[in-house]
């Protein structure tokens, strides 16, 4: 069995659409697929309608944390919540929140490339979205690849995008809050590309161990920002405090080079995961 527990569609950042990304799943082999848009839970509705024969559905959000790094600065964090009840309160009004927050914060980005005569419209850039969809910086990245401003995305991100005169932080949902929240709401949680330093600031094994005393479930260990010495780390980490190891893509379609199934998650893994959960099931097509 082949599984990716962290994908993304056009609810949030990818670029296939819901029915799309399970589609492509079946096709690349999975016989198990996880859709983690960002703080949303928009696009379950959409896979699980077009879920084909035998593909199993892994129902999921991507949110976004902030956390202690261990070195006494805050950073963000992110956290997989697998097979949560998406209509909890507390999680409905907190998501919510975090997607006003995020098109807020992409249309002041957008705004500040205008003053210094980049060539896009804030307004085009936020109309080409859902309107409750989670804006991300990927949206405005592919805005200034269709203006030739840059190449790929991960050029616009180290340009433009990530600190300097256009980057806008955001107020994220504190990562114990996030954890109770998901926990509360009958989900599992899952610390997501931990250890990548291309990303930025990490987190220390002292704070994956406190999280772990909050209830994380897992931390993901294969993904494509991890080396093999990272790897090696985090599965001893995981080990000795009683984490489950998953391995996904993070697949956002043509915004990146990952192809779906790149990286895995042993079907053991998976089974402890549901077995935690009680919020919602894996469907089954």
């Amino acid at each position: 069995m082949r599984i990716d527990l962290h994908t993304h569609s056009t609810e949030s950042d990818g670029t296939d659409t819901p029915a799309e990304l399970v589609a492509a799943a079946a096709a690349a082999g999975l016989s198990a697929v996880a859709l983690t848009d960002h703080d949303t839970a928009a696009g379950w509705a959409e896979a699980a309608d077009a879920l084909p024969p035998g593909l199993k559905l892994v129902r999921g959000a991507e949110l976004s944390c902030a956390s202690d790094d261990g070195r006494g600065r805050v950073i963000t964090v992110h956290l997989l919540a697998y097979l949560y009840d998406p209509t909890s309160p507390a999680l409905v009004e907190e998501q919510l929140r975090l997607r006003l927050e995020r098109r807020h914060r992409l249309r002041r980005m957008a705004e500040r490339m205008v003053e210094d005569g980049f060539p896009i419209d804030p307004d085009e850039l936020m109309a080409a979205m859902p309107t409750d969809a989670p804006a991300g910086r990927p949206h405005l990245a592919m805005a200034l690849i269709r203006a030739g401003v840059v190449s790929t995305v991960n050029e616009a991100f180290a340009r433009y995008l990530t600190g300097g005169r256009y980057y806008v932080p955001r107020t994220d949902t504190p990562v114990a809050r996030a954890i109770e929240m998901i926990t509360e709401a009958g989900g599992v949680t899952v610390l997501a590309h931990p250890f990548a330093v291309s990303r930025g600031p990490i987190v220390t094994d002292e704070v994956v161990a406190d999280l772990a005393g909050l209830g994380l479930a897992g931390v993901e260990v294969d993904h494509p920002d991890h080396d093999l010495p990272t790897r090696v780390r985090l599965r001893r980490l995981a080990g000795e405090l009683g984490l489950l190891p998953t391995g996904s893509s993070d697949y956002h379609g043509t915004n990146k080079t990952v192809r779906l199934g790149a990286e895995t998650t042993s079907p053991e893994v998976l089974d402890a995961l549901a077995d935690r959960a009680t919020g919602c099931k894996i469907l089954v097509g």
